[in-house]
């Protein structure tokens, strides 16, 4: 067996025939995973300047001009301001995207461009731990960037105290989910370019039909099932909505065990794909 560079990132070559690695669909978790979070956490906080300020004044700007000012023409949403409406479904696209873009540009970059995966795997780290590192790097770093934002919502009173801090567990579980959606994109995308597509045509759609700006009600009852039966952010949107509100929706145990176990799958998923990318 031997270590190769190659497009793709680094590869294990075993020239008996296929690696036994590709033969086991689960992934082999193990404590060391959290080196890889721990070597992604270091590195986050040397550049904190950076990192903080893009997620967080986005939906700042989206909060002011959307929910205080269009917000005063709109009035209320089912008895509510319009934004109250609209702040947890900030909170819930910050979750989305932050897990989401570093799984698959970050962890893209670090894979392809920078080589880390390749220095990794050649300690006594597993392609398993790297991958799992990253997925649980990917939803503690949408947990940094939720809480930070809940702070923020805290500030301008448009949310509701104490049950808005579940949010802060909540938000990593979300994370996860869009972690591993976002790396099976990686594990089989050919270019960090062609990252664009699901950008573009699975988080901008869900970006905005999955109950953020406006209520799923006054979309036609076809749009509304499949929102709900498939979207991934209206899941989000529904629990931090009931969490923020106190006001708890029955759909909330459906949306957790839809997200509990679409987690699942795609986590595996995820570890599985990225193996079959990276031994040979």
């Amino acid at each position: 067996m031997s270590f190769s560079s190659s497009p793709g990132g680094c590869f294990v070559t075993n020239r008996r025939g296929p690696s036994p690695e590709n033969t086991y669909i689960f992934p082999r978790l193990s404590r060391s995973c959290l080196k890889v979070w721990r070597r992604n956490w270091d590195v986050f906080f040397k550049t904190y300047q950076v990192n903080f300020l893009p997620p967080l004044i986005e939906p700042l700007l989206y909060l002011l001009a959307i929910g205080f000012g269009l917000g005063i023409f709109i009035g209320e949403i089912d008895g509510i301001p319009y934004v109250k409406f609209i702040a947890p479904a900030l909170l819930s696209i910050s979750m989305m995207n932050t897990a989401f873009f570093e799984c698959t540009y970050s962890s893209f970059v670090r894979m392809y461009y920078q080589k880390t995966f390749d220095a990794m795997v050649a300690t006594p780290l597993s392609i398993d731990d790297v991958i799992s590192g990253e997925l649980i790097w990917g939803a503690t770093r949408s947990l940094i960037y939720s809480s930070g934002m809940l702070l923020v919502l805290t500030l301008f009173g448009v949310v509701n105290l104490p049950s808005s801090l579940l949010v802060i567990p909540f938000s990593f579980l979300a994370g996860l989910l869009f972690a591993s959606i976002a790396m099976c994109f990686t594990a089989i995308t050919p270019s960090i370019d062609a990252l664009n597509y699901p950008s573009f045509l699975f988080i901008t759609p869900m970006f905005l039909f999955s109950g953020t700006f406006f209520p799923l009600s006054i979309l036609p009852a076809l749009v509304q099932l499949l929102a709900i039966a498939f979207l991934p952010l209206t899941q989000l949107v529904i629990v931090t909505r009931s969490l923020t509100l106190a006001d708890l929706s029955p759909l909330v145990p459906y949306s957790l065990a839809w997200i509990g176990i679409v987690t699942l799958v795609f986590f595996i998923l995820s570890t599985w794909l990225m193996r079959r990318r990276l031994v040979v």
